[in-house]
This record gives structure tokens, sequence and C-alpha cells, in this order.
């Protein structure tokens, strides 16, 4: 492993795959289930090109290159300060040759590589709309969950744009949109062909869904069974300890 010099602010996590480890600003935003999730429900055949879009401080990323054997893992982030915590845990975990953090935005994704040219695209995307009742929308934290600088239709656009055909677009994102989700997939030929909610307790609404389109796909939806994260209060299900790598 690398050796990386901390700004103020920041702390290193463990993050129980392979001994890598992340740097975060706990001020800015740090990653939470939903990333976690995604990169175990997202797959990436060996020798595949993935792209994670808003990649934050390079989470997806990284454990998708702890768990698979894709070639190349490249993470977009529009935030400088982001950006370059990425990059620094990318170094930090000596994953240069396969791991690549470029800084830019997902409106310019379609510019920013070449079209069709990847085999999945990832996105945790912000969840709320717009940036209503935000007191400080250029805030980290607002940026990471209000469609302030990007919104739904932008990101699937760019996966759209950056997947070859057949190539696999994987989001998590709230139940709460899932029909908006569903056409504006349908809509730019990313066929909805595997989802999964995520329910906090059995008993309780799900609070998260997990959802997997093909490019040019034809319709056919799998619905997996439900994800529940607790068992009992502060315990995890069997398969969120295995998601984690606990």
């Amino acid at each position: 492993m690398g050796t990386i010099d901390l700004k103020p602010g920041e702390r290193l996590d463990e993050l129980q795959r392979n001994n890598y480890r992340i740097i975060q600003d706990p001020e800015r935003f740090c990653f939470g289930m939903d990333a976690v999730l995604l990169s175990g429900f997202a797959t990436a055949q060996e020798g595949a090109r993935v792209l994670d879009l808003g990649t934050g401080t390079g989470i997806i990323p990284i454990l998708m290159a702890a768990k698979t054997k894709a070639k190349e893992l490249i993470g977009l982030e529009i935030q400088p300060e982001s950006a370059d915590m990425a990059d620094r845990s990318v170094i930090l975990n000596d994953l240069q040759e396969r791991v690549k953090i470029v800084q830019g935005d997902i409106k310019e994704a379609e510019h920013l590589f070449e079209a069709a040219s990847f085999d999945v695209v990832t996105s945790n995307p912000p969840y709320m709309i717009g940036g209503h009742g935000l007191k400080n929308p250029d805030a980290p934290k607002a940026i990471a969950r209000h469609e302030v600088l990007c919104d739904l239709e932008d990101v699937i656009k760019a996966a759209a744009k950056c997947l070859k055909p057949g190539g696999k677009f994987c989001m998590v994102h709230r139940p709460f949109r899932l029909a908006e989700i569903m056409v504006m997939m349908h809509d730019y030929k990313l066929e909805p062909k595997r989802m999964q909610l995520v329910y906090p307790y059995a008993d309780k609404e799900p609070n998260m869904v997990l959802i997997e389109g093909a490019r040019g796909g034809r319709s056919r939806l799998t619905v997996e069974k439900p994800l529940i994260i607790y068992e009992s209060q502060g315990k995890y299900t069997q398969e969120i300890y295995d998601i984690y790598g606990y």
C-alpha cells in the first residue's frame, strides 16, 4: 500500500476489502450504505471498462476494484476537493493501473469519454429533486444529496451515451422516484432488466432501490428478493455483512 498525507479535516476509513482504505472529510460528505450496496449489486466481467458517474471520493470504483476483475474503472466527479481525495485514495491503495479519477461534469461526459466505450456505468446520484429549501446549495453535502449540479435525466443520458450496446447501467436511488426512473431509462433505451428493493427492517417500507438496465435490451424485468438491512436493532442481516466483507 502507498502512503499519503492527509489534509486538515480528513480521515482514513477502512473498507474491509483487500486492506483498502479511503480518504474522507466528514465536513464535506462521507459515503453511505447506498454506495456499498451498489458496489455489491453491480457486476463487471473480467477485462471490463467501468465508469462511475458522480464518484465523490471514489468509493464505488475502489470497492469494485476489490470485488471484480474489471480492467479499468473511471470515476467522474465535478467537485475538485472530492476528486482530489478520490485520486489520493487511488494512490494510497496502489490502484493507479486500474482506477482513474477524472474531474468533470456529468453533463459533459459524452465529450470527456469516447461514445459507447464502457461495459458498465454505475451511479449513486443525488436523490432529492432540485435545491428547494437549501440554505447553501453550493455546500458539498447539498450537491451530493440534491439535484443542484445534475439531475436524474443528466445521469441517465450520460450513461446511455457512454455505454456499449448491451452494456449495463447500475444505479441506487429512492423508491419514491421509481416510476420516473423506469420511464426515463426506457426513453433513453436503457431497458430496466433487474431491480432490488432495500428495506431497513423486514416490516418497514423500502428506502432504497437498486436497478440495472441494459443499453438496447429487450423488455423483461427481474425483481430480485428484497434486501433487508437490519435483523434487529443495531444488528445487520447476514447479507449485509457479506456485502460489507465482514
